[in-house]
């Protein structure tokens, strides 16, 4: 292998030089010495002229500043409806009615459909009627016994005769228990030929037309979901939720999270939810565990007048879930594209009062496509380089103008949509 002897030759200018040097951290790079080795020679020597003899590069920087934080985790949900109720017959006969419109709300207890009433109804009278036959035949036992014990203390009276009109009158009132229970079977029969919704909810298409017979076996004949609140479902790793049980032990655990969606269109929801509870299996396949939580689902106005039905969510939906602490912590809050990164580790470059550059590793608490939360390596005061990093280096003089720190109105919102 030979040795480049381009960074010995003096006698080429300047330029030259860092072109040589160029060339040379690219065939290191191919040889083995990494994409660093040839990026910090190019930042290296494209710096050069400056220090020349040249104006120093001009670079945008930031003040460190601490400012409220609300840390915050996205994932992937699925909106589902907390009650989905399918519609079945409980008896038979022929379906004669459909009392509701298709699409529309029904409240708790309305009639959505009627079975022919008429063969129930005649076994309810019929079941009535045994009761009160019952109940005479009990009467005349009671009467019976009366009669007998009366009669025991006489010489016509007899024991045996006791012992048979009692036996008679419990049977008989055993008779009666069991026509009232036939009369309550009638009673259940009768009902259920008007089949009421269970819920409060919004229907589905209607199943079975009237004129059909309808039983237990006929199937669903319609379905009713519930609509406020709805339950969002998401899946969080493992890793995510212990750390934010341990983020948040002191301050009420995860009922402390508020929780917010982004509709399949991009748009912000603006009912705020809650956690309810957390899955109690672990997926071994994606190492997550799936998450439920509340959120409103009030009536949105329509064309013309406000109705039941016209809701910003949808059971089956899928949805953005965004998780956000409701108190906010102090933090250091930078643009992402000022956090660089090497075999060391993440760094910032900052601007000392000398106008000088300087390297400063960091630890991130976390980050997005937009901002980067320091956790740790910077202090507020800090001039932190956010334009012109590829211009400079640690040790050159840099020519600093301070500009607005744009990651921090999002990082107070909480709205920078980063996840885990």
């Amino acid at each position: 292998m030979t040795t480049d002897t381009t960074l010995a030759d003096t006698s080429k200018t300047l330029p030259e030089l860092s072109a040589s040097v160029t060339r040379h951290a690219a065939r290191l790079a191919v040889l083995g010495g990494g994409a660093a080795a040839f990026a910090v020679a190019v930042a290296t020597f494209g710096a050069r002229p400056a220090e020349a003899g040249g104006p120093p590069p001009a670079v945008s920087v930031i003040v460190a500043k601490k400012t409220p934080y609300y840390r915050h985790y996205s994932y992937t949900g699925r909106i589902r409806s907390l009650a989905i109720v399918n519609i079945e017959a409980r008896v038979t006969g022929y379906l004669e009615k459909r009392e509701f419109q298709e699409g529309g709300t029904v409240k708790k207890g309305q009639i959505l459909f009627v079975i022919e009433q008429g063969p129930y109804e005649a076994a309810l009278d019929k079941a009535e009627a045994n009761v009160q036959q019952a109940k005479a035949k009990l009467e005349n036992a009671k009467l019976a016994l009366a009669r007998a014990e009366r009669l025991l203390h006489t010489p016509a009276g007899q024991q045996s005769t006791v012992d048979n009109d009692r036996a008679t009158e419990e049977s008989d009132a055993a008779a009666v228990a069991a026509a009232r229970a036939q009369r309550e079977t009638a009673a259940i029969n009768y009902g259920y030929t008007m089949i009421r919704s269970p819920i409060t909810g919004r229907i589905g298409p209607n199943l079975s037309s009237p004129g059909n017979v309808v039983g237990p076996g006929s199937g669903t004949m319609a379905t009713i979901v519930s609509q406020d609140p709805m339950e969002v479902i998401f899946p969080v790793p493992v890793r995510d939720l212990q750390t934010l049980r341990d983020d948040l032990k002191d301050k009420g655990g995860l009922r402390a999270l508020k929780l917010s969606i982004t509709l399949p269109d991009g748009k912000r929801d603006k009912q705020t939810g809650h956690i309810t509870y957390v899955s109690n299996q672990v997926s071994e396949s994606t190492d997550t565990i799936a998450v439920h939580g509340h959120i409103p689902n009030p009536v949105i106005p329509a064309l013309g007048a406000p109705r039941s039905n016209d809701r910003q969510l949808t059971s089956g939906e899928f949805v953005t879930v965004h998780l956000r602490v409701k108190k906010p912590t102090e933090r250091i809050v930078v643009p992402r594209d000022a956090v660089l990164s090497d075999q060391l580790g993440n760094y910032v470059l900052t601007v000392n009062g000398k106008n000088k550059v300087a390297r400063h590793n960091v630890t991130l608490a976390s980050s997005s496509q937009s901002q980067a939360v320091i956790a740790s390596g910077v202090k507020a005061g800090m001039k932190i380089i956010v334009n012109g990093i590829e211009k400079v280096h640690p040790g050159i003089t840099v020519k600093a103008k301070t500009v607005q720190n744009q990651a921090t109105a999002s990082a107070q919102s909480g709205h920078s949509g980063q996840s885990g």
